[in-house]
Order: C-alpha cells, then structure tokens, then sequence
C-alpha cells in the first residue's frame, strides 16, 4: 500500500441516533443507550474523535419522533438533544475538532440559523459548521403548523434561498466594524454595517444580524442527498457533501457528477469535499468479523425492519410474504421523503429481486461494512486514491465503543500509510480544509465601486 500520498484524508464521526448510526444500536451489547442524555457520554465520544485527530464530529438532528408505527416508539430511539446546546458544551472541552449539526430550512428562519451558528462558531473559535437539509417527514411539518411536508423541488428551492440569506446576514458587519472606543464614545463604525434586505419567493429579511461576522467568515456548509435537487444545492452552496455509500463505480460516478457541476456556479474542484458514509464494523481477525457484523445485522427485530422499509417507500409492506419478492416497483414521481433512499430500494428490487425478508434486512443494514483494521483502511484507500472520495463520514453501529475500535486499530494503519494526519494543522475548521475565508459581499461591493471609479 501507498505511503506519502500528498493529499490527505477527511474524516467525520458521524452520530445519527446518539446510540450509534444502526437504528438499533442502542440494542447492542456494549451500547450505553441509558446515558442518551447524560453529557459526559457526549464528551467522552468527542474527545475519542478528537484523540483520533477526526476533523469533524457531525451530529444529526430531527424534529419528530418517529410515531408512525407502533414499532417505531416501542423498539427504536427517538431520544436526541438539541444540537446547538449540546455543541456549544463540546466545544469548551475540545480544541481542534469541528462541530457540525443538522439545521432543517424547512423549519426554521435565516435569522435564527445565522445568530446561533455564528455564536457556536464563536464559543468555539471557528469550529463551527452546519448540515443543510430540508427534512423530509410529515411528522415534522406537524409540528410546525402544517398538514404536509413542503414538496421535493419546492423545499430545496426554499434551501437554496435560506443559505442564500443566512451567508448575506453573515456579512452584515464588516472586519474591524467594533471600535471599542470609551474616549470618544464610538461603539462601532456605523458605515461598516450593512442591512441585507432581501425579498425573495420565500423570504423577506432586512437585517443587520446583532452579531458581528463569524471567524470563519461563514461556518463551513454541509449537504446530504444525491438527488438531482440535492446536488444542485450542493453545487451552489456547500463545502463537504456527505454522499451516499454503495459500489466504488457509483460513487466515482457521483463524485465527478459533483466536481462537474461546480463551474457554472463559478467554483473549482477543490472548494467541494466529497464525504461518503462509511459504518464499520472492526474485528482483529475473520472469525471476530464475522461475528461482529451478525450481532449487528441481528439487532432490528422483524417488526421494525418492516416497517422501517415501509417507512422508506412511503407504503406498508408489512402484509406482503416475507419469502416473495415485493409484487410492485416503487415510484419517484410524487414521492415526497428522500428520493436517495427510495431509488437505491429501487435498484435492489430490480437487480437482485430479493425477497421481502432479504429487503427489510438489507435497508436496515445497508451501509455496514466488516473488516479487519487493514481491510477498512484498503477500502478507505481504494476510494480515496481513485477518486469516489476525499474522505469519509464515519459512523458506528453502537457507541462509544465501534468509535474506539475505529481510533485504536484504523487510526494509525491509515497514518502508517500516509493517508491522514498524525497532528492538526493550526486554525480554524476553514483553515484545516484548504478552503478560503469568504468575502464579504458588501465590502467587495464597496471595493469593487471603487476601483471602477
């Protein structure tokens, strides 16, 4: 395997359900699903991610509880703090390590979104970055005052205006705007802050933000989804993309559809990071490998494998034979929840025509791959050298102990090969990418008139 390669491998520990990615991972042996609210389990999964110079621990978020079933109360998690407190406390016992949570811009407002995300980013200076999605459940549009989730297209062009005036409020106050000036009695310099004032399709937001610019300029900008919609807004607006997982022939397809799109928003390759999932499951030898992988594919009970499928088609399922191939191919057209999930379904339906049992199975598993410390790191480095990826977003079928498996026997085969660091770099989370601080519109503007005049 290589040693010295140049470019260097991102990593992201992922936690979707605080127990681990698995829907069941709070059923795992070695879970410690009762301290879900108890923030020194947070502290000690962070600080494990930081010992293992992770750049990023990215926490994801929902606005529901997931009660469409009886299974989903009774035998799944939906149990999660709320990100931006929990965030704001990891940062003051971290140093290095970014902090990225999931924000919905289909139920929240520019002006919120801009005030925490620079405040986090303050507290934990220039760590601070934000997972952009547009959510994708009508429980969540329930507990906004709606009936319906906002359709596909529709939310994602909201998405694209939410980021548009979140960056525009960021901008509101110059460098050096604050003066601090107790002899002359001059707070700020009033010509260095600026009132956005957009009006759009579907906001209207005057500002200034009572905030003065970030330290990173912008919080580094997070997307998921690898639907045509989803990877315009990425394209126009994000920095990492966590990409779905699947062959190394569909990523590299994904992975230059995304770099490809990125000129006509005036960007190059190297402002897009390409983070597909990665769910490991680590034994020291074949025997504990496989072992591992069967606790894990193992744990969802029958019930809640049916019905986590039916959730992900948006139809029951739950009476079909379990030995039979479902009898219909689901349709995107109308489909109103996350279309990257429904189209991979899709494609198994089609390809493989497994039975109901091996569907539910495979949904409820898809992303888990098992492996000794070196097969993980050869898949690592497969992806990364040929270009499906530049890192990866790393989750874990249980916490906290796939993530110290992960730290202790993948860690350092990876920098025994030269693919990740030994040490962070200094700065900010910005600084550690390679990715530029943003100008500030309204002072290039006024740069810009200048020089023309």
């Amino acid at each position: 395997m290589s040693k010295g390669n140049a470019r260097q491998l991102i990593l992201g520990a992922m936690m979707f359900f605080p127990a681990g990615e698995h829907i069941s991972s709070w059923r795992h042996p070695v879970s410690e699903a009762e301290r879900l609210l108890d923030f020194d389990y947070y502290r000690n999964i962070v600080e494990t991610a930081e010992r293992g110079k992770f750049d990023m621990f990215f926490y994801a978020d929902e606005l529901y509880v997931w009660d469409r079933f009886e299974s989903s109360v009774a035998q799944a998690n939906s149990i999660r703090p709320e990100p931006f407190t929990l965030l704001s406390a990891l940062s003051v016992v971290t140093k290095d390590i970014a902090l990225a949570a999931t924000v919905s811009t289909t139920y929240n407002e520019p002006y919120h979104i801009a005030r925490k995300l620079a405040t986090l980013d303050y507290i934990s200076k220039g760590r601070a970055a934000w997972n952009i999605v547009t959510s994708q459940t009508d429980e969540e549009a329930r507990n906004f005052g709606k009936d319906r989730h906002l359709q596909h297209e529709l939310r994602y062009e909201r998405a694209k205006e939410f980021v548009d005036v979140t960056r525009g409020l960021w901008d509101s106050w110059e460098e050096n705007a604050l003066l601090f000036n107790k002899q002359t009695g001059q707070f700020a310099d009033r010509s260095k802050l600026h009132s956005l004032d957009y009006k759009g399709q579907f906001f209207n937001v005057h500002g200034p933000l009572n905030i003065t610019r970030p330290p990173q300029g912008h919080p580094v900008l997070v997307q998921a989804g690898a639907s045509e919609a989803g990877k315009e807004v990425a394209a126009a607006t994000a920095e990492l993309v966590f990409a779905p997982g699947g062959s190394l022939e569909e990523a590299q397809r994904l992975y230059r559809d995304l770099k490809g799109r990125l000129g006509k928003y005036g960007r190059s390759e190297h402002e897009l990071k390409v983070l597909p999932y990665l769910i490991p499951v680590i034994g020291r030898t074949a025997d504990e490998v496989a072992e591992r992988v069967a606790i894990v594919e193992d744990l969802t009970p029958e019930s809640l494998g049916l019905d986590l499928l039916s959730h992900y088609l948006g139809r029951d399922v739950s009476g079909y034979p379990l030995d039979q191939p479902l009898p219909f191919i689901p349709e995107i057209d109308g489909f109103n929840q996350s279309h990257t999930n429904l189209l991979k379904i899709r494609e198994w339906i089609q390809e493989e025509n497994l039975t109901l049992h091996q569907l539910y199975k495979r949904a409820a598993n898809q992303r888990v791959f098992g492996g000794t410390p070196e097969q993980i790191a050869d898949y690592i480095e497969e992806w990364f050298t040929k270009k499906a990826a530049d890192g990866f977003n790393v989750a874990f079928p249980h916490l906290p102990g796939a993530l110290h498996d992960f730290v202790e026997l993948v860690v350092p085969e990876l920098q025994r090969r030269g693919l990740f660091k030994t040490e962070y770099t200094p700065g900010n989370f910005r600084d550690k990418l390679g990715l530029a601080k943003p100008a500030n519109r309204f002072a290039a503007a006024r740069d810009k008139e200048s020089i023309r005049i």
